[in-house]
């Protein structure tokens, strides 16, 4: 049953991915009316929000923009920072979503950003504590039980997360509209692509679940033959 579970997660994983980059590619080559690149939405964003002390820099790589509130720094990828398109203000607005998050204290994020040294630590050792765990089930069942634990907490991170980057969309496709950022006709399009972004998360989350429920298994049922 756990096996066809993790197939169907797979699938359902790349399914999800795949349709992401196929909406990023599409929405990629369409101008946006505007003529505003990522970078010039994400500026323009922080500062109709007040924010002063967030700097937008350009990263390497493909679909690796992000926030870090501990430098303060909007991060987008080559792609999204120079692109004038629809999915470019898209995501430079999402990312911007955070910052405007993180100024208003929004909980969840309070919540995660306290997570994050703990999560570290637990995605650091997790797989080998469960290695261990599983071995020695019979005769140390106390490590299995602390690698489920750690486990635990990065399966909570994965949930606290979604209305996380729910929220984050939300704030940027308000934020685009009522800015002038992007037209009626545009508007669905960044609207469909932050929704399938929000998919991965979500399936995250649930794979994340799904292997928790099967450490926990393997816990329960090797005590149970204790």
């Amino acid at each position: 049953m756990y096996l066809i579970l993790f197939i169907g997660i797979a699938i359902l994983s790349y399914v999800v991915q795949s349709n992401l980059n196929s909406k990023f590619k599409k929405y990629s080559k369409i101008p946006i009316a505007s003529g505003l690149s990522g970078r010039e939405v994400a500026e323009k964003m922080l500062r109709d929000n007040g924010i002063n002390n967030v700097t937008v820099t350009c990263t390497q790589g493909y679909l690796t923009d992000h926030y870090n509130p501990a430098n303060g720094t909007v991060n987008l990828s080559e792609a999204v920072y120079n692109s004038r398109s629809v999915a470019a203000a898209a995501v430079a607005a999402h990312e911007c979503g955070h910052a405007v998050q993180h100024a208003v204290a929004y909980a969840p994020l309070t919540m995660r950003s306290a997570l994050v040294p703990v999560v570290s630590f637990a995605s650091n050792w997790v797989q080998w504590v469960l290695l261990a765990g599983i071995i020695l089930i019979h005769s140390m069942p106390g490590i299995l039980l602390a690698g489920v634990v750690l486990f635990a907490l990065t399966t909570l991170f994965s949930f606290i997360t979604l209305p996380v980057e729910i929220d984050a969309s939300r704030r940027a496709t308000a934020w685009l509209l009522r800015a002038g950022i992007t037209s009626a006709s545009e508007q669905p399009m960044a609207v469909s692509a932050l929704k399938s972004a929000a998919y991965t998360y979500v399936v995250a989350a649930l794979s994340s679940l799904a292997t928790l429920a099967y450490y926990v298994m393997i816990l329960v049922g090797g005590r149970s033959r204790d």
